[in-house]
């Protein structure tokens, strides 16, 4: 396992906790972070990073958090997994997405992930999972 890898794991557990100071704890003062790359503007700061999470964290249960590749290069992770949770309504969402993160003084100061938000509106919606993301789901973890 690599460095940064091991640090993303322990964010992971943290929100699987529902700890949001204990995520934020991974990140710099002055991360960057693209929930939404290519879709959404990035949220700056770690103030507006707990404001992003806080308000994720109401809608997000059971959280699954899967991570079936990764590679360091640098100071950068390289990331491909499925985020999948339960709403507050009961409806599953599961987002196969990729992610960089870049790290300093082994803190996140930049976090971009690529995922496609009208599958999970769809999902939201109520409609079921599609077959391209069910057949992501039962991979290998990565170790």
């Amino acid at each position: 396992m690599g460095r940064y890898y091991g640090i993303l794991q322990q964010v992971i557990a943290a929100w699987q906790a529902k700890d949001v100071e204990a995520v934020l704890a991974h990140m710099a003062d002055d991360i960057v972070w693209h929930y939404a790359a290519g879709a959404m503007p990035p949220v700056r700061g770690k103030v507006a990073a707990a404001k992003l999470l806080t308000r994720f964290q109401q809608d997000m249960h059971a959280i699954q958090w899967r991570i079936f590749a990764h590679a360091e290069a640098g100071e950068r992770l390289f990331i491909e997994g499925v985020d999948e949770y339960r709403t507050t309504d009961g409806i599953r969402v599961a987002a196969p997405y990729a992610g960089v993160l870049e790290f300093r003084d082994d803190l996140i100061v930049g976090w971009r992930d690529y995922v496609d938000l009208g599958v999970i509106a769809e999902q939201k919606s109520g409609a079921p999972l599609s077959k391209q993301v069910s057949g992501l789901l039962d991979r290998p973890l990565a170790g």
